[in-house]
């Protein structure tokens, strides 16, 4: 292969701006709801307004005979049916060595229901305000049964259980680590330093609702589902496998998606739900939330309790870490939530820091809450939070200066590639590089002044820093890509990594003018559609180091076909073939032919290659982040009032994204640390969190001051040939910790040392004050 052509203006390394905005800023995207197919039906579901209870009998006559009805359907239909429970918690085990267990996640609830929202009927009727009235004529007997709301009560003796397979309300478990080892560290240790945190339930709110439109072609019997997704096969797989139909029967196609942050990552109920009415009916049947069964069904994030302690020599060497936590995975134990706490969040609970002694325990814990699953940072944000809440409580504790004493404990570039305590191996990493230069971007020894100017407008000022890592890449690390040159002067490359907000047909089009050297105009990204090609979609930051390095391995690809077919064009050897920005020449000779003039004398008048490759492993994006914050000693009121970040995500392909990207993050990161919880009532087990009304989103002013945002390319990943690595969750990961880490100094500044321990998040103003002045 030639040397790539030259970097363009559109290549990577470019702030490129985003391809997909001008449809959209205009009003010509295609969402699921944009679609609108003759004939299409619309649905509506019945939720249960109970936490726990037995569904006694359904009665649907009376919705079934009214104006406009179709079709209603129960739990017992489907179960009649053949429709299988979706997945659960496959490849985990409980404490005594049994597999992990869920109750049957049923499309529409059978027997029983388990949390408030859970569907339990489908109303499917010509109109949406037919099926809505429809619905509301659906009688369920339900006989009440007790519930458990929080990790305390389900854990406590005689809790009501979730599933008789889980007498203690224990899905999954998992140990990570030498118990002994690490209590003999304990033992000799100078320092130990012990935290109580809490991770709070989240709702992962997007613009765009979860929107389904299922139908059947009418010729071939072929299902297919056009949804708001990011991971189209495993949506397409699952839905069939619960339908009992072949996968090569069903098709997801996806359009445009309005955000999804890990929410939209596989199938829910309410997709198996509408796929098997759609196949029952044989017509196109539409199902669009609201934003209210946003906040009751879809899968939250976090939920953990955890108690965290660390053990450091005199000079502050950390000597071991133990970590035990408590997940809350709602009624059901997905595989994603399940794998999120107990293995994922583990994988970086070490961080950036040189520690090989651990004891973890990690419980994923059934509740009559709805479901978790992944959550921007899927894990990752916990454990970061864990292990940097550590570190600046051991630094009040001990007297050593925080930064010191992360310079002590840093894993040093020598030592790469670092395998950590869960065998998880860090190919490259500078940290203390990081954080020196997020010192000086933050301005760090300049921060007494600015605490000096506060105090004197009645306002505490804190400095928080975070020092981390994260772990990208979904677990697969195989994508297939598709390429082809057509006559027309187009090159079309297919991709099964999805689009979902963040930019990537951009950034993948920009890797693809970089190896054909033509204009960005010439190049066409098409992505979300199963018949295209199979792939894992985007989840985990992997969408440009998978994704983006199998456009680049299918465009080499490619060209190398493209130049054995010149060759013969040229009547010349291959090997004295070179390639530059869209035409081939005969070395020494100026014979000549262009790229499509290639391509329109080929048999099918295109150079077309189905190409699927590798990279080496996951990447290990790091960063630190480091905030200010004014706190109103008056009120608790806290304002963060600067904001700074070192980030190392290897090569960057578009600046312009990857600040959007990492900015975007550090907002909702913000929001976890500073106002968004996810309520239920403790007795009830009713959601208090229920409408934009309750749930304190972050808005444009959670910010007073600009986002000061620098990328480091010093040190490019070495398991992919881009040396490119995840960014999507970064910026979340970095902003909790470095946020609440601010308020803590500002307490602690203040004369507050001691409460600084019992700081927990969201830190809002009745909660702040609550601490200051109780």
């Amino acid at each position: 292969m030639d040397t790539l052509a030259s970097p363009t203006r559109f290549g990577s390394g470019q702030a490129v701006r985003r391809l997909e905005d001008d449809a959209l800023l205009a009003g010509r995207g295609q969402f699921t709801d944009d679609v609108v197919p003759q004939a299409q039906l619309r649905a509506v579901f019945v939720r249960s307004p109970y936490p726990h209870a037995s569904i006694v009998s359904v009665d649907a006559e009376t919705a079934r005979g009214m104006a406009g009805v179709v079709a209603v359907y129960t739990g017992a239909d489907l179960v009649a049916k053949g429709v299988k429970p979706l997945p659960g918690t496959a490849g985990f085990k409980r404490a005594d060595g049994g597999p992990g267990v869920t109750p049957p996640l049923h499309a529409l609830a059978h027997e029983r229901v388990r949390f408030v929202g859970e569907p339990v009927a489908l109303v499917v009727a010509e109109t949406l305000q037919q099926a809505r009235d429809a619905a509301e004529a659906v009688f369920v007997d339900y006989a009440e049964l007790p519930a458990v709301t929080t990790l305390a009560q389900a854990l406590s003796a005689g809790a009501p259980v979730l599933t008789e397979a889980a007498p203690d309300n224990i899905a999954a478990e998992m140990r990570h680590g030498n118990a002994q080892a690490t209590a003999e560290a304990f033992a000799r240790a100078r320092h130990h330093v012990t935290l109580d945190l809490t991770h709070q339930r989240l709702a992962a709110l997007t613009l765009e609702p979860r929107s389904v439109l299922a139908g059947v072609d009418p010729d071939d019997g072929r299902l297919t589902i056009r949804m708001s997704t990011q991971m189209p096969s495993g949506v397409r797989n699952t839905v069939a496998d619960a339908l009992g139909i072949a996968r090569e029967q069903a098709r997801v196609v996806v359009g445009d998606v309005g955000g999804g942050f890990g929410m939209k990552t596989g199938a829910y109920l309410e997709d198996v739900a509408l796929a098997h009415a759609a196949h029952q009916l044989r017509r196109s049947v539409k199902w669009v939330a609201d934003r209210s069964e946003e906040f009751l069904s879809t899968y939250h994030g976090r939920d953990v309790q955890t108690h965290a302690e660390l053990a450091l020599d005199a000079g502050g060497r950390i000597l071991a870490l133990r970590i035990a936590s408590q997940a809350n995975v709602g009624a059901y134990a997905t595989g994603t939530g399940v794998a999120i706490q107990l293995l994922i969040g583990p994988w970086v609970q070490t961080s950036v820091y040189d520690i090989q002694t651990i004891d973890f325990r990690f419980q994923a814990v059934l509740t009559n809450q709805a479901p978790t699953g992944a959550y921007r940072g899927a894990g990752r944000p916990e454990a970061i939070f864990n292990i940097e809440r550590l570190m600046d409580e051991a630094a009040r504790q001990t007297g050593i200066d925080r930064i010191a004493l992360r310079r002590a404990n840093f894993i040093r570039p020598e030592q790469m590639p670092y395998k950590n305590p869960m065998a998880q191996t860090y190919d490259t990493g500078a940290f203390e590089q990081q954080m020196n230069q997020a010192l000086a971007l933050a301005d760090w020894t300049g921060f007494d002044a600015r605490a000096k100017a506060s105090a004197a407008r009645g306002r505490w000022r804190g400095q928080g820093i975070a020092t981390f890592l994260e772990w990208t890449g979904g677990n697969v690390f195989e994508e297939r890509v598709t390429v082809e040159v057509q006559a027309d002067g187009m090159i079309e490359v297919f991709s099964a990594v999805n689009a979902m907000g963040q930019g990537i047909a951009t950034s993948l089009a920009q890797l693809v003018v970089d190896a054909f050297g033509v204009p960005a105009e010439k190049v066409r990204v098409v992505l979300g559609d199963t018949d295209r090609g199979d792939g894992f979609g985007s989840a985990g930051s992997r969408s440009i180091f998978t994704g983006g390095s199998a456009v680049r391995v299918g465009s080499e690809r490619t060209i190398d076909k493209a130049r054995a077919l010149a060759a013969k064009e040229l009547e010349a050897a291959a090997e004295d073939i070179r390639y530059e920005q869209g035409a081939f020449t005969v070395a020494g000779t100026d014979l000549k032919i262009g790229l499509f003039e290639l391509a329109a004398r080929q048999p099918e008048r295109r150079i077309f290659m189905d190409s699927t490759s590798s990279v080496a492993g996951p990447t290990w994006p790091n960063g630190c982040h480091i905030s200010e914050i004014e706190l109103d000693p008056q009120t608790g009121a806290v304002e963060v009032v600067a904001y700074a970040s070192m980030n190392d995500v290897g090569r960057v392909i578009n600046p312009l994204i990857v600040t959007g990207q990492l900015d975007g993050g550090a907002v909702q990161g913000i929001g976890q640390a500073l106002c968004e919880e996810v309520v239920y009532d403790r007795e009830t087990g009713q959601p208090v969190a229920g409408s934009l009304m309750d749930y304190a989103v972050p808005r444009a002013d959670i910010l007073r001051a600009d986002f000061v945002t620098r990328m480091d390319q010093s040190v490019p990943c070495k398991n992919n040939p881009l040396g490119v690595k995840g960014v999507g969750e970064l910026g979340t990961i970095g902003a909790t910790p470095a946020i609440v880490n601010a308020v803590a100094d500002a307490l602690a500044r203040n004369g507050l040392a001691g409460k600084t321990t019992q700081l927990q998040m969201p830190v809002t103003a009745a909660r702040l004050w609550t601490l200051m002045h109780g």
